[in-house]
């Protein structure tokens, strides 16, 4: 694997690294979930995303369960090595309500605030 030194630092800290995966396609930000080492691994090695979960404390391979599957079509990482960009093949929902998007709820605010 061929995981950045400053990613990999991340992870011998023992923290989570927010990944949030994109639509390789149109762009659409499709959800935000948490990956370690471990899952960064399986993601690279094959193609599949897989993720941390941490209400389960394990691994978990989007779709697996759901067959919403995510192909990974690349891998970008922030300038602190602390976040992830996943572009991804997104087969069906992204999000577990069945929304395409975990992304589709809005916050009204007024004129005043732009």
């Amino acid at each position: 694997m061929n995981i950045p030194a400053d990613v990999a630092a991340r992870f011998s800290e023992g923290t989570l690294v927010a990944a949030i995966a994109q639509d390789a396609e149109n762009g659409q930000v499709l959800m935000m979930a948490w990956m370690n080492q471990e899952a960064l691994e399986k993601t690279l090695e094959t193609g599949h995303v897989t993720y941390w979960s941490r209400s389960r404390n394990q691994l978990w391979t989007k779709g697996e369960s759901s067959g919403h599957t995510q192909k990974l079509m690349s891998v970008s990482y922030d300038c602190d090595g602390d976040a992830l960009l996943l572009q991804v093949q997104q087969v069906g929902a992204a999000c577990h309500t069945g929304e395409r998007s975990c992304f589709f709820r809005t916050i009204e605010f007024g004129q005043g605030n732009q």
